[in-house]
């Protein structure tokens, strides 16, 4: 996790979560991601895809999130922050 920039330690690149919670947000991101962005987000999702057996992807999965259009990446972000935002 060195490589990634503290501000970029959210979801399933926090370094705060054990690996069945890093695995279960990396399946939600993906579904949100195949849902809002279709085909143009297919290389984010398989790369989301990659990283939950193998660690080394979450790199390059935050790059190409970060890659997605503006808009795309908004409405990723805000998905994934409204499915995980606490109950309370």
């Amino acid at each position: 996790m060195a490589e990634i920039p503290t501000a970029d330690r959210f979801g399933p690149w926090s370094d705060r979560i054990d690996a069945a919670e890093r695995v279960a947000r990396l399946r939600s991101l993906r579904a949100i991601v195949r849902l809002t962005t279709g085909p143009r987000g297919k290389r984010l999702g398989d790369l989301l895809y990659r990283a939950e057996k193998d660690a080394a992807a979450l790199v390059p999965a935050l790059a190409a999130l970060n890659r997605l259009a503006t808009l795309d990446r908004r409405s990723v972000l805000a998905s994934f922050a409204a499915l995980h935002r606490s109950a309370a």
